[in-house]
């Protein structure tokens, strides 16, 4: 049985939605953490390192991190396509996008909210204008981030891409929001977000 080590209103939220796309069964562990205001503290029941959320068990697997969870579910649970698998054509733009919020989208974005200066060649992640201007410019010319199919990518980047525009992190274009409106629109986020 899946058991998903969670904490609503946080990344691993995106992990619900996914599930619920999945279709496949699964139960929460409300944890708690450490909190930027300094409240919550470490749940010694989370098995993620950092005692953040999300981290997920299967059986005997236990993996933290979204892009990774978002991975070996979609690779695991096959009965609903949400992803390509290892070997079907478009695995290169899957992989890369999974990996795009964590490691590009979010870094860019916190920074440019914290008011810390991009130092072009140290930082691993590109400046949150130049990641505006490549999402921006992807999604224009498709529905979704593999084209015309919803995958774990839309979960994960989408899902982030809604909360940075309600929060105001990023720029408010009609692409954007024509996508995160698209995404959301899903009975899945709709069941997660009642959860």
């Amino acid at each position: 049985m899946i058991t998903l080590y969670h904490s609503p209103q946080t990344r691993s939220s995106s992990i619900v939605w996914l599930l619920e796309e999945l279709g496949v069964p699964y139960g929460t562990k409300h944890v708690t953490f450490r909190r930027v205001d300094g409240t919550g503290a470490r749940d010694p029941v989370n098995p993620h390192p950092h005692g953040k959320v999300p981290a997920l068990t299967d059986g005997g697997d236990t993996l933290f991190e979204s892009s990774a969870i978002a991975l070996y579910l979609t690779d695991k649970y096959r009965a609903t396509w949400m992803g390509p698998a290892a070997g079907e054509a478009g695995r290169d733009a899957y992989l890369s996008w999974l990996a795009y919020r964590p490691g590009v989208l979010e870094p860019a974005l916190i920074l440019r909210r914290l008011g810390t200066p991009h130092v072009q060649g140290m930082m691993g992640w590109a400046e949150a204008n130049e990641v505006e201007e490549v999402l921006n410019a992807h999604l224009a010319a498709r529905d979704y981030f593999l084209g015309d199919r919803f995958s774990a990518v839309d979960i994960l980047l989408g899902g982030g891409i809604h909360f940075m525009l309600m929060a105001r992190m990023m720029s408010e274009t009609e692409v954007l929001k024509a996508y995160a409106a698209r995404v959301t629109a899903r009975p899945a986020f709709a069941r997660m977000m009642a959860a």
